[in-house]
């Protein structure tokens, strides 16, 4: 799997970003943090990676299919267990949250990710999906170079209304949709709404029968 393989390779290369960008790595996870319960609430990062969401955010559990990445999350606490999106290792309803944050585009099958998502939260659980919008210029810039990219040569980038779709075709409803990294604004900038920013957050809410 090349995705895996990269990740497994260059991890010290991938986590440079965010030291190389204090100001926009904090306002992503301001942005998600906003979406996120204050307390009590039991969550999940599919592709927790070295933990650099998950750590900050107080997520305890993860799934990562890149051993390296999550012995790196794992020295900082976080519960990692092998895997993949398409296949969660856990039981149904177990979760309050499960996020993903800059995941989507290295899955083979997102709404099959997102209805394994839905599977494994509870009732009134939500998802929190963060990713670059392929319509913003960042995501231009990315989807322009990812031929020469070690990370996203195999990745699949997807648009607000894409992603929006794909949760509603998996039994999501939205709740809320916050965006960052504005051109011309402050790196700390966060609006409701996308279209100006180029990372973006959604959140949908397990639909109740």
């Amino acid at each position: 799997m090349p995705k895996i393989e990269a990740f497994e390779k260059y991890s010290e290369a991938y986590d440079q970003w965010f030291n190389n960008h204090p100001d926009l790595y904090a306002a992503e996870i301001e942005a998600i943090r906003r979406l996120i319960p204050s307390a009590g609430a039991e969550g999940m990062e599919v592709g927790v990676g070295s933990g650099k969401f998950a750590v900050p955010l107080g997520i305890k559990v993860g799934v990562e299919p890149s051993e390296k990445m999550a012995g790196i999350a794992r020295l900082q606490g976080v519960d990692v267990h092998s895997g993949v999106a398409e296949e969660l290792p856990f039981s149904d309803d177990r979760f309050d949250f499960v996020m993903m944050v800059t995941t989507i585009c290295f899955v083979d099958d997102i709404v099959k990710s997102f209805k394994e998502a839905f599977r494994v939260l509870k009732s009134d659980g939500f998802i929190l999906v963060g990713f670059v919008d392929k319509e913003s210029e960042l995501g231009k810039q990315y989807a322009e170079k990812k031929e020469n990219s070690k990370f996203y040569k195999d990745a699949t980038f997807f648009s607000v209304p894409e992603v929006l779709s794909h949760l509603n075709a998996s039994g999501f409803v939205i709740s809320n949709v916050l965006q960052t990294l504005i051109p011309g604004e402050k790196p700390n900038t966060i609006l409701e709404g996308f279209g100006r920013g180029a990372f973006v957050v959604i959140k949908g809410t397990r639909k109740t029968e």
